[in-house]
């Protein structure tokens, strides 16, 4: 019985048809757009090696609001970054946003 050879162009012409679905964002929920940033949500300074897909917008917003430490104590909660009243804030107003969509951020509070 001969094996079937498989297409390694195949991926590639799903990925053309737009057939590819978006991932959704780790800290607010909605579908990644055209940029993805891969976050860490432990800071690779502090031993941090998984990473999650997020917006670029809602990662500045972590930087923004949190220092390496706390996250570093926080790690995959996202129920706990969004205690947060700024975070939460911002997840409740982006929420109606285009994946796409970005604007400027807070600076540190520090």
């Amino acid at each position: 019985m001969a094996r079937k050879k498989r297409d390694p162009y195949r991926d590639l012409d799903a990925a053309e048809e737009g057939v590819v679905a978006a991932v959704p964002c780790w800290l607010c929920g909605r579908p990644t757009g055209k940029t993805i940033v891969w976050h860490h949500p432990v800071p690779k300074s502090r031993g941090g090696r998984d990473v999650v897909p997020m917006h670029p917008i809602c990662q500045q917003t972590l930087i923004a609001n949190f220092t390496n430490s706390e996250l570093q104590r926080h790690a995959m909660d996202v129920a706990a970054l969004l205690e947060n009243p700024d975070v939460r804030k911002f997840v409740d107003w982006v929420a109606n946003k285009d994946p796409d969509f970005t604007a400027t951020t807070a600076k540190k509070k520090r």
